[in-house]
């Protein structure tokens, strides 16, 4: 049997209840990580059973990460229970698309506020657990769409964007003692947040993809499992989007 990559170690990984949270939650169990599983709203039994099945703990955690205490006493709650907080995964987002010139100005705050200020949030209070252990890996989830821009996306844009700056402002900060900081930069991945969109709306996005096929939740966290368990990569964005953005 071959050896567990991440065997002992303990990950949080936010917004994973579903979709591509999840997916990466179960491939660091997989790995014999232990897992803190962050949700804002609901998470099925089946998950957190599919996910102790691979004989690693489970620690279910409700609550919201663009607040900025809760995201501390997180970080306090994980590191009571499991003594160290190896692999941070930022992965909790939202989307409110619409045109800018009609975009509300809530429409455009909340999304910045999950996905931006949610990942500092996280970032902040794992930082000083990661540095007092000289190690640590803060995988951050940002888009293609934060690289090109997206017209009708300007607000999931603009806090993608804002991932990419803060993963490499983080990676110099941190890097001297051992931590890394990357993010992915998934494509068109087929979750609930994509099942949302037209048949035409897919088809054209086909069109720009090189491979010709939609990315799977399970390629986002193959990545995802790779840049945790790489210790000489750091700083980077990694574009898993079958050639998308080249």
């Amino acid at each position: 049997m071959s050896e567990k990559m991440l065997e002992g170690k303990t990950a949080v990984v936010t917004g994973a209840a579903k979709g591509i949270g999840k997916a990466i939650a179960l491939a660091f169990a997989k790995e014999g990580c232990n897992i803190v599983l962050n949700y804002r709203s609901s998470v099925s039994d089946e998950t957190i059973k599919e996910i102790e099945d691979c004989g690693v703990k489970c620690l279910p955690v409700q609550g919201d990460v663009s607040n900025f205490n809760f995201a501390s006493d997180l970080m306090k709650q994980v590191k009571n229970e499991f003594g160290s907080i190896d692999v941070l995964v930022n992965n909790a987002g939202i989307t409110k698309d619409m045109l800018l010139m009609r975009m509300s100005e809530e429409q455009f705050d909340s999304v910045i506020q999950t996905n931006l200020k949610g990942t500092f949030n996280m970032i902040r209070h794992v930082s000083s657990i990661m540095l007092k252990q000289k190690s640590g890996a803060i995988i951050n989830m940002a888009s293609v769409v934060g690289v090109m821009g997206n017209a009708g996306q300007a607000n999931y844009a603009a806090s993608k964007a804002g991932v990419i700056g803060l993963t490499k402002s983080t990676a110099k900060e941190l890097g001297a003692r051992g931590i890394t900081c990357n993010a992915i930069a998934p494509g068109f991945v087929e979750t609930d947040m994509t099942a949302v969109l037209t048949d035409e709306q897919k088809a054209k996005m086909l069109e720009v993809i090189p491979l010709g096929r939609y990315g799977q939740v399970e390629d986002i966290a193959k990545a995802a499992v790779f840049l945790a368990t790489n210790t000489y990569i750091t700083g980077q964005v990694l574009n898993v989007d079958g050639g998308m953005v080249m």
